[in-house]
């Protein structure tokens, strides 16, 4: 016997007509994308390239700022405009009332990802020191009576980048790899932070990125990504966003 179903398909069919049933259900609501500030300044770089590490990243919505507009967004309003600030800048120039919101901000739980040569942000502000876990030096210097020489970097080595920390959620999906990149060498990195990355190049410090926290802030810093040859590697672009959003909370 013809079950009721069966004879209203029949009868579409009797017709000419084609009937499809889909049974879907309704998809979850996505979550929100994370908000990201991107600070640029001070050091030139292949802008369309880079920005396109940013559009590529669908995870993510990002306001992009250079200096010196930067500070402004580091203030109470502005900074309900984003969740995880990327630093990409190199920049000296800061007041003591930037000092103050950048600080509050991650006394609020922002998240911080320092980039490549904003390491060598603040030389004469020690609290940056203290939140990204490093200290790059621009000039010789001394320092508790114990010489520094002035930091050094490469352009153009093609190295091996090593996972140092398996199981950390930054370094989800990653294996080892190759890059054409430029390296650092001779600063200083905070024996608290946890390494993420490393390498033999000898032309390179041996940690290359580090996880830390800072108040209530998530840290990360990432020395790679120089220009094109980094920003087109899917390495560099899976640490990346991994450490967007580790620092967001969001793994």
């Amino acid at each position: 016997m013809k079950t009721t179903f069966t004879r209203f398909l029949a009868g579409l069919l009797a017709a000419g007509g084609l009937a499809i049933l889909i049974l879907a259900a309704r998809p979850a609501a996505a979550a929100e994308p994370i908000r990201v500030l991107l600070v640029t300044g001070g050091h030139d770089y292949e802008t369309n390239q880079f920005l396109q590490v940013f559009r590529d990243n669908r995870e993510i919505t990002f306001t992009h700022v250079t200096h010196p507009q930067v500070h402004a967004w580091l203030g109470a309003e502005k900074a309900r405009e984003w969740d995880v600030l990327v630093l990409y800048d190199m920049w000296q120039d800061i007041s003591e009332a930037a000092r103050k919101d950048f600080v509050a901000r991650l006394q609020e739980g922002k998240g911080l990802v320092v980039t490549h040569h904003a390491i060598a942000n603040y030389q004469k502000w020690p609290e940056y020191e203290r939140i990204i876990g490093a200290k790059y030096y621009l000039e010789a210097t001394t320092r508790d009576g114990v010489p520094k020489a002035r930091s050094q970097y490469k352009h153009d080595v093609k190295f091996r980048v090593q996972v140092l920390a398996q199981d950390h959620p930054v370094t989800r999906g990653l294996g080892d790899f190759e890059i054409h990149d430029e390296t650092y060498n001779l600063f200083d990195v905070a024996p608290g932070v946890t390494p993420l990355l490393g390498t033999k190049e000898p032309t390179s410090g041996p940690v290359l990125s580090w996880a830390k926290t800072y108040a209530a802030a998530r840290v990360v810093y990432i020395q790679l990504g120089h220009d094109h040859f980094a920003y087109e590697n899917p390495g560099y672009r899976r640490l990346l966003a991994n450490a967007i959003r580790w620092t967001a909370r969001r793994e």
